[in-house]
């Protein structure tokens, strides 16, 4: 791996290579940088939420009307991560999906080419992540995202049951949770 953008360089990407992520439905897991608690804390098994927890809640909310395509039907806003179940919708027209690649060359190959096409499920978190840092930013807060996430594509009904229960239990069971980094 010898290719270099910016400077850095470039990581192998963790999405599946057979599936386009451009219809299904998904698990996902965002975590902040360090695994800090930006977004609250849980006290008597309910998440008390800081002013940047009660943001990405309310984005969260807002998802549809961003992008009409994506609908998050549950979801659990941690301390310091966010479990959501997302469905993409793939029958959305394309010419009303917005692009998100410019024409900008990097190493030869056009932004185009490596950028993640619109209706995906990567536009929907990347959009997510920067109006969160950008809200951040604008008042002053001390936040930041780890910069990838982990997805898990759901294949059948059970699948969804078993996700859909571990997320809905996720705060009452903080204490035992492999992401709770608190003593």
């Amino acid at each position: 791996m010898s290719d270099k953008f910016q400077n850095k360089y470039r990581i192998p990407s963790s999405r599946a290579v057979f599936h386009d992520y451009n219809g299904g439905a998904y698990f996902v897991t965002v975590c902040t940088a360090g695994m800090e608690c930006f977004f609250g804390k849980i006290w008597d098994d309910k998440m008390k939420y800081t002013e940047i927890g009660k943001y990405a809640v309310e984005q969260i909310e807002n998802i549809a009307s961003h992008y009409p395509y994506a609908e998050i039907p549950l979801f659990a806003v941690m301390p310091n991560h966010i479990h959501l179940i997302v469905f993409i919708d793939d029958i959305v027209p394309h010419h009303r999906r917005k692009d998100v690649a410019r024409n900008v060359s990097t190493l030869g190959e056009p932004m185009s080419a490596i950028s993640p096409k619109a209706g995906t499920l990567s536009v929907v978190i990347r959009g997510f992540k920067s109006a969160v840092t950008r809200y951040a930013n604008q008042n002053n807060i001390s936040f930041a995202w780890q910069s990838r996430y982990h997805d898990r594509i759901i294949r059948d009904r059970h699948e969804m049951n078993r996700i859909a229960e571990y997320i809905e239990n996720n705060v009452i069971n903080w204490a035992t949770d492999k992401y709770n980094t608190l003593p």
